[in-house]
């Protein structure tokens, strides 16, 4: 699928800026993998989960309830 934006004039995002922008927050709530990711901004896997800290994603999907589980049971 493909959409269109409009996006403001001063916005001083390239199309890359964007599409990352775009692609980390839907990994960040956890609709797609790391493999959808690259492929919709055009990077290997390993190349995307590298830039997911340039826009503050952890790969770790770990809500706090996990967290708390994990370290109870550790």
């Amino acid at each position: 699928m493909s959409i269109q934006l409009n996006i403001p004039d001063g916005l001083n995002k390239t199309q890359f800026e964007l599409s990352m922008l775009f692609a980390s927050k839907l990994f960040d709530e956890g609709l797609i993998t790391t493999g959808q990711g690259a492929g919709m901004v055009g990077l290997s896997k390993q190349a995307f989960i590298e830039m997911l800290g340039k826009y503050n994603v952890s790969i770790f999907q770990y809500d706090f309830d996990e967290v708390e589980e994990d370290i109870a049971n550790a």
